[in-house]
């Protein structure tokens, strides 16, 4: 199937005026430094060469600590280069942020980096050519060899050409709060019947077992994707029509989140993904079905729980989700080196270590951090992967295109909310893919 990005982008056009007037969580623009004195090392002209870099994350409200290490990268890069290049950052939210980059890109306003997850939304941006091919930055300087291994980029590399670099790994788990547990009489679930038997422990003492987020889709379609995972759902298979998905398996993992949905905070159809973290670490609930990305917005908010914050493995499954924040580059650059340099600000020491030390991430590059600094998740967190036999993507993030990934996502809302029964949904998914993922 031929993707949609292009449409998408185009169609975003419409919207584009309106974004450059948004309010909200963008942050405003940073004034540019003077220009640099004739005969610095600016550009030919002596001016600043002016970039930007699109986030997810207001970096002026942020507690997020993964969040607040990115504000240093770019703090850092505009001291390091003052003279030569800045970097303005534009940020908004998560829910809100591929809307707003189509828009740029349909502006023909692309930010020279901007942050993307690796899989089909990636290609969004790799196929109609708004990414950059970066092997030729990659390979200046011994770049490449920093990182742990060519595995690293996996995800990242099309036709043999590296369009975007990875920045951490971090892998779904849950947390849950020890002490809550500990008072219930709850054991540490490793099977799906103690993962029931865990929430009734914890009900019955009058906590709310489990807090998530529905109305971030991908939220709850994470956890409907460890469930395929347990019932053996294959998704290659699926793609290339050699299984299909009325076999009973998505049903089986349906029929599964409406059992663990019995348990969820009241409020979970309508709240988002920052809402449900905070119910945990506010000590609202016992668990968070969530990943290793929120150890940061955890102990940030926080940072008194994470003494008594656990992890487990998504109980049941013998592999984990695993997923990489990663930077591409606009190939409409004006300045493109200037966009190299600040994405290698990312990746150097001093960032990865951060990323570990304080943040709880896993970095992608061979720095030597100190184990007894990071967040106690962290090792935690090593000891699920250490424990998993292997990864798999998210499962909105691992089909043929980013429109089927949305649309398993808003079935599953409709599973939980309702308005779809699991055999029903099975037979949806089955058709969509007839129509739109199989040749």
């Amino acid at each position: 199937m031929k993707r949609k990005i292009l449409a998408t982008i185009l169609s975003a056009a419409t919207i584009a005026t309106t974004f450059a007037g948004c309010g909200g969580s963008s942050s405003p623009a940073t004034p540019a430094p003077a220009a640099s004195p004739a005969g610095d090392s600016g550009s030919s002209s002596g001016e600043v060469q002016e970039i930007t870099w699109m986030f997810w994350d207001d970096l002026d409200a942020t507690e997020d600590l993964i969040s607040l290490g990115y504000k240093q990268n770019i703090e850092r890069f505009n001291k390091d280069y003052e003279g030569k290049y800045h970097v303005t950052p534009i940020t908004t939210n998560l829910e809100e942020y591929y809307n707003k980059l189509n828009a740029l890109v349909a502006a023909g306003e692309t930010p020279d980096v901007f942050i993307v997850s690796p899989g089909p939304q990636l290609t969004d941006y790799v196929e109609p050519g708004v990414a950059a091919p970066l092997d030729d930055y990659l390979g200046k300087d011994g770049w490449k060899d920093s990182f742990t291994s060519d595995a690293v980029f996996s995800q990242q590399t099309y036709d043999g050409k590296i369009y975007a670099v990875p920045l951490n790994t971090a892998a779904a788990c849950c947390f849950y709060n020890t002490e809550m547990f500990e008072k219930a009489g709850a054991k540490v679930p490793t099977n799906w019947d103690e993962m029931i038997a865990a929430c009734d422990a914890l009900q019955s003492a009058g906590y709310t077992p489990v807090t998530i987020s529905a109305g971030t889709a991908w939220c709850l379609s994470m956890v409907a994707g460890y469930l395929c995972e347990a019932e053996g759902v294959e998704l290659p298979k699926l793609a290339d029509g050699s299984a299909s998905w009325e076999d009973g398996k998505l049903e089986n993992a349906c029929n599964k989140l409406l059992q663990l949905s019995q348990y969820f905070q009241k409020t979970a159809a309508g709240d988002t993904n920052d809402v449900a973290t905070a119910n945990f670490y506010n000590e609202e609930a016992a668990i968070l079905i969530q990943g290793s990305w929120a150890i940061g917005q955890i102990n940030g908010a926080n940072p008194d729980f994470e003494a008594k914050c656990g992890v487990f493995q998504f109980p049941g499954v013998e592999r984990v989700i695993a997923k990489s924040d990663s930077l591409a580059m606009s190939s409409t650059s004006k300045y493109p080196e200037a966009a190299a340099a600040l994405m290698k600000y990312f990746t150097d020491d001093t960032a990865q270590k951060y990323t570990a030390e304080v943040g709880g991430k896993i970095p992608v590059t061979k720095v030597q951090y100190d184990a007894d600094k990071a967040p106690k998740q962290l090792a935690y967190v090593m000891d699920v992967f250490g424990g998993a036999k292997g990864t798999f993507g998210f499962y909105n993030e691992s089909m043929p295109t980013t429109e089927t990934g949305a649309h398993f996502d808003d079935t599953m809302v409709s599973v939980f909310l309702g308005d779809m029964t699991p055999a029903d949904a099975a037979k949806d998914m089955e058709q969509y893919y007839k129509d739109n993922c199989r040749k």
